[in-house]
């Protein structure tokens, strides 16, 4: 791609000034039509010319209106980012619906840069541009608008460069080690650059290259591919879903294999059993703080389940500065503004903690399914963003149990009825928890998919027999200790 740039035209002083001011008034009319649309816009400005880079990036600052615009600098990732896995930093930075992000530096010219240093080895490269592909396809998929630049200059106009800023003159600053190492590297560099390309650009989400040595003619390069990108697409009347893939037939019905007359029909077998999981999950959270080792445990299961019950137990045999909950309802206004992965993203810990979601991610193709809050193009697409994103987790590291717990019709309605002669627990049942019933079959079909598409093995389904609450914990603490002893 960077071999058939063609040398770009001299752009005069006049030109580039008749030019700017309609560019400006565009790319600003722009953003306010932008507020109200139910997408964000992604703006990477990347590439080999570091100096084009940021003057580029001042330039589209001081053209478009800041209080729309929240630019985002990528270079060494601090410790924090470090701790977690590769793609939290950018999933954090992700910008709402209506607004505007303008990300220097990238997801994928940041392996570029690893890959030169030797950080990585071809093998690993290859696996996290495919990373970096599958990334770019949920955003979009999502309905967000990627536009990603990439700013050129060969060897030759960087070297002319170097040679011009080497004096003892104000413009000394202008040159860093990087430059130099760019200039010494480029043939390396490139090749690495057009590797990259070949993964990441995609007829949904291409990089527009751009020869950088020109200033005048690459601001009105990117200036004007950037507006014509938003005009585009707001003149999209409705984003037109993605295929939804003809349905492979029936699944497996996983749930019809839980036997659930599994039970503690003794309470002290019970609670030395409990205890003595209790007492190994204490020492194992322990070595895991010392030892920097994380671990996702995921709670699902019908309504009245026991996932709160297990989580309890699972919590009292630990300090309370080693784990989080964190309990999943409704998506505020703020995380439906985001990829539904985003705000799961947000919450990953840093090392040696355990996080505990009571319902997750799997919500998209549970409940948002049944009940119609996602559309089939979405929550089918789901299973292979959840796949990867837990590859991600596992590939970083952390140690991931999912639970499903099980009970029956029967075992549910007694449960709901005892809730609701317990003072303290009225609060846990509302009508729609009843209607929800209505819906078992069509939940059950849900779960049963939803096993047999993303049950993997760095994250298998642990499908628990739960009709007897004390024998359901049991199997949770001893599941979650031998996932950590191993």
């Amino acid at each position: 791609m960077l071999e058939k740039l063609k040398p770009v035209p001299r752009v005069s002083r006049a030109d580039y000034a008749r030019t700017e001011a309609d560019l400006r008034v565009d790319l600003v009319n722009a953003q306010y039509d932008l507020r109200r649309a139910r997408y964000p816009v992604i703006v990477l400005v990347a590439g080999d010319d570091r100096v084009g880079i940021n003057e580029t990036v001042q330039l589209l600052q001081h053209w478009m209106d800041a209080r729309y615009l929240v630019t985002r600098v990528f270079v060494q990732p601090s410790e924090a980012e470090r701790e977690r896995p590769l793609f939290w930093r950018y999933w954090r930075a992700l910008p709402p619906h209506g607004s505007v992000g303008l990300h220097v530096g990238s997801w994928a010219t940041s392996l570029v840069r690893e890959r030169l240093k030797g950080s990585l080895d071809a093998a690993a490269f290859a696996r996290r541009l495919g990373w970096v592909r599958q990334f770019e396809r949920e955003l979009v998929d999502d309905g967000a608008l990627l536009i990603k630049f990439w700013l050129h200059i060969s060897r030759k106009e960087l070297g002319k460069r170097l040679g011009k800023f080497t004096g003892p003159d104000d413009e000394y600053w202008q040159v860093e080690n990087s430059d130099r190492r760019a200039y010494r590297d480029h043939a390396e560099m490139v090749a690495l650059i057009e590797d990259m390309f070949a993964v990441t650009h995609t007829a949904r989400a291409p990089w527009f290259a751009v020869r950088s040595a020109q200033s005048r003619a690459r601001n009105l390069a990117v200036a004007t591919q950037l507006r014509d990108a938003l005009h585009e697409r707001m003149s999209l009347r409705r984003r037109r879903p993605s295929r939804v893939p003809q349905s492979r037939g029936s699944y497996p019905d996983a749930l019809g294999g839980v036997q659930l007359d599994e039970r503690f029909e003794d309470y002290d077998r019970y609670r030395r059993a409990r205890r003595h999981w209790q007492t190994e999950l204490g020492r194992l959270t322990r070595a895991g703080r010392d030892r920097g080792r994380s671990a996702i445990l995921v709670f699902e299961g019908w309504d009245a389940a026991g996932k709160g019950g297990a989580i309890r137990r699972l919590t009292q045999a630990m300090s309370v500065r080693d784990y989080r909950v964190i309990p999943v309802g409704a998506p505020t206004d703020e995380e439906q503004a985001h990829h539904y992965l985003w705000r799961f993203w947000r919450h990953l810990l840093p090392p040696g903690r355990v996080l505990i979601f009571d319902r997750s991610w799997y919500g998209r193709v549970l409940v948002e399914r049944v009940e119609g809050f996602a559309r089939p193009d979405e929550w089918e697409r789901a299973y292979q963003e959840i796949c990867d994103f837990e590859a991600q987790l596992t590939g970083h590291g952390i140690v991931l149990c999912k639970f499903w717990l099980h009970i029956d019709r029967r075992e549910q309605l007694r449960r709901f009825r005892a809730r609701e002669k317990t003072a303290y627990k009225k609060y846990k049942i509302t009508e729609e928890d009843y209607r929800n019933r209505e819906q078992w079959e069509a939940y059950s079909e849900a779960v049963n998919e939803m096993v047999a598409r993303t049950d993997t093995g760095e994250a298998p389904w642990h499908l628990v027999p739960a009709n007897d609450k004390r024998w359901a914990r049991v199997e949770v603490l001893k599941t979650v200790c031998r996932a950590l002893a191993a």
